[in-house]
């Protein structure tokens, strides 16, 4: 079966940078996460050909192989297959909450993946592609992704919800593609899911789940002094600003300029893995990255500084990916 499932994958394995995006395409793009993450999971800590260790099974089949050379999670058997987030409680989700996670749908297969949104028995669905439609509302919603459908297919896509007030907004790459006036149910925990078989899988990975966010910035930095944000990525072990970041930047530039007084230190930050002389460098080279853009952006270079703090500052427990996540993070801070 293992064999199986790595030939499956290697028939749709494709170059890493086919599904690069244009950071300026991202201009617009305003999903911003939220501002504790509760689950987060890049798959890499998993054994090849094995079922990840902080996952439930619930139907189906599903396993970790790689694609592109980066590790996915493969929905490889069931309708539908169901994977949920291993917490420590059941009901874990608080209004508001967001959730990101990158998705490849193939071509001749599902083509979509499901989002299930649950509250003891009762559950809402979310499907996810080229389409993106509710299921178990009073009203059922539909919308449809910008661009032409076999460009969609056989690339990877980051998909990013964000659930507030009995509001629920979907955004596909750099697209808002749905939004939700009421869901009908504030979720508790949430699990994921599809049509899948060995050859056609349901595939993504990248999953993070947060809590909290939409305090106004400037209320924020002078309660705290600071803003933390999650919502800065990179690629893994790179200074290279994703370009979903961008949500999380263009809140940056509009709070320095609408506030012309307020000078920042960009603070870079990250877990405790690897070497400690790396990290130090890694997250010096990632604040002067996100400095840049801020630059590029129309914020005047003599109002920021950057410092890279590696894993010397801690907000939480390096022993669990949560933790890990939100210790790698970009801290701004009023000087």
């Amino acid at each position: 079966m293992k064999c199986m499932l790595l030939l499956a994958a290697a028939l749709i394995s494709v170059p890493h940078s086919a599904w690069a995006q244009d950071f300026k395409t991202y201009q617009n793009y305003d999903f911003v996460p939220g501002d504790k993450i509760l689950f987060d999971d890049d798959f890499r800590s998993d054994t090849d050909g094995e079922f990840p260790a902080h996952w439930h099974l619930r139907g189906g089949q599903a396993v970790i192989n790689k694609l592109g050379g980066e590790p996915m999670f493969a929905l490889t058997d069931g309708n539908y297959a169901k994977v949920f987030p291993r917490m420590k409680t059941e009901a874990y989700l608080t209004d508001p909450f967001t959730v990101e996670f990158d998705f490849f749908p193939k071509a001749g297969g599902f083509e979509q993946i499901v989002l299930f949104l649950v509250n003891g028995e009762n559950e809402k669905q979310l499907l996810i592609g080229h389409d993106v439609t509710t299921s178990g509302l009073d009203h059922d919603l539909s919308a449809t992704y910008s661009g032409d459908a076999d460009a969609f297919r056989d690339k990877w896509h980051h998909v990013a919800i964000a659930f507030k007030g009995g509001q629920m907004k979907v955004y596909v790459d750099e697209f808002r593609v749905l939004v939700v006036p009421d869901l009908g149910l504030l979720p508790t925990a949430l699990g994921f899911g599809g049509i899948g078989d060995a050859t056609n899988p349901v595939i993504f990975k990248n999953v993070r789940i947060a809590a909290g966010g939409g305090m106004n910035l400037i209320d924020k930095l002078t309660r705290d002094g600071r803003i933390v944000a999650y919502g800065i990525l990179f690629d893994v072990n790179q200074s290279t600003i994703k370009p979903q970041s961008m949500g999380a930047i263009s809140q940056i530039v509009k709070l320095l300029k609408d506030n012309p007084a307020v000078k920042l230190e960009v603070g870079g930050h990250t877990d405790a893995t690897g070497d400690a002389a790396r990290n130090l460098a890694l997250s010096q080279a990632r604040a002067d990255a996100v400095k840049k853009v801020l630059v590029d952006n129309g914020v005047d270079a003599a109002r920021l500084t950057t410092k890279g703090y590696g894993l010397t500052k801690p907000i939480s427990s390096n022993d669990t990916p949560e933790g890990k996540a939100n210790n790698r993070r970009v801290e701004f801070v009023k000087m």
